[in-house]
């Protein structure tokens, strides 16, 4: 459903018109890789990237604006970019893939950043809009269904900063979309993206030579490749897809099976140990992600794609397994490459 502004616009700019995106987060991992991508799409024409820094692969279509979402006049800036760029599609990806001890500029980047985009997006209008989300939003939880549906509650983790700010940002869009039924509003929930480039806190986990687990436990886990998620946004770009979707490679792994696939060991600790252990940890700042994240660990949040499938017409080139080997792959080649740089220390 459309309304007028939004078919005038259609009319204006042609059935053949090529696209003008904006995206936040420009110089992350998904921003990074996305103007990658749309730049060797014909069908798009230019290319806004918001952040703070000049993204490497930005091209001839790219234009960069330095943008900070945590600044308070922040939106008044992106509606006047938004105009000035006849910008028609926007991808908002301005969000940590890893915890952080920083957490109140953490909320400020993705919850109050979230409501200073859409601001700008109510001010200068856009025909799509895509936003980045995550299935570990769902929590982990021995109730949990085999496979979580879209319809499932955000249930997060109570005490998590890192997943409770992701899920405000969601409830603003879902308001947002009800308010601009000209707005076609895309969510892309992804499961933990691995593979051979990507750099987040389950790449660090499954780093270690040891990595732990809570003895008893051994929960089926689900990643997504990381050419599997971009290829889920461009989709997205390109797709009008309404609506929720989870993205995530095809199969699930037990965690044991995904450790040793990884080329790694496994460390079991007790679980009333774990918790008090990983508090003083990430309070030390010597962990990947806080305590209460060993709850999943324990017990499962896997993500059903089966709508993905049949309404954006997406389909996973990956296997979670195949996910894992491409990031051991990757690993032991810099395993290796760090053992020869401290052989000639």
């Amino acid at each position: 459903m459309t309304d007028g502004r939004n078919d005038t616009m259609r009319v204006a700019r042609g059935p053949r018109a090529k696209r003008t995106v904006a995206l936040t987060g420009a110089d992350a991992f998904l921003g990074r890789n996305l103007i990658g991508l749309l730049e060797d799409d014909d069908r798009v024409g230019r290319i806004v990237a918001f952040d703070v820094k000049n993204p490497p692969s930005a091209g001839r279509k790219t234009r960069f604006y330095k943008v900070d979402l945590t600044q308070p006049s922040v939106d008044a800036r992106i509606a006047e970019v938004l105009a000035a760029e006849d910008v028609d599609t926007f991808l908002h990806l301005a969000f940590l893939s890893s915890p952080t001890h920083a957490s109140a500029w953490a909320h400020e980047l993705e919850s109050v950043g979230t409501m200073h985009v859409l601001n700008a997006c109510r001010e200068r209008p856009v025909r799509k809009f895509v936003m980045w989300s995550q299935t570990i939003l769902y929590g982990a939880a021995p109730s949990n269904p085999n496979f979580l549906s879209e319809s499932h509650p955000l249930k997060g983790q109570s005490e998590s900063r890192f997943l409770n700010d992701k899920i405000e940002a969601e409830q603003v869009v879902a308001r947002f979309a009800r308010q601009m039924p000209g707005t076609v509003v895309t969510v892309l929930r992804v499961a933990p993206i691995l593979g051979p480039t990507v750099d987040n806190y389950l790449t660090h986990y499954l780093g270690r030579r040891l990595v732990p687990t809570l003895m008893g436990f051994d929960p089926l886990m689900q990643f997504t490749h990381e050419v599997d998620a971009l290829a889920a946004f461009k989709l997205a770009v390109m797709r009008d897809a309404p609506g929720v979707f989870n993205i995530a490679s095809e199969g699930v792994l037990p965690l044991a099976t995904v450790i040793k696939l990884a080329g790694r060991m496994t460390l079991p600790i007790a679980h009333p140990l774990a918790y008090p252990l990983a508090r003083a940890l990430w309070a030390a700042q010597l962990s990947e992600a806080p305590w209460m994240f060993l709850d999943y660990l324990r017990w499962v949040c896997v993500a059903d794609t089966e709508l993905a499938q049949r309404e954006l017409k997406w389909r996973p080139a990956f296997t979670t397994r195949e996910a894992v080997l491409d990031h051991g792959g990757a690993q032991s080649l810099r395993d290796a490459h760090l053992m020869r740089a401290s052989s000639h220390l």
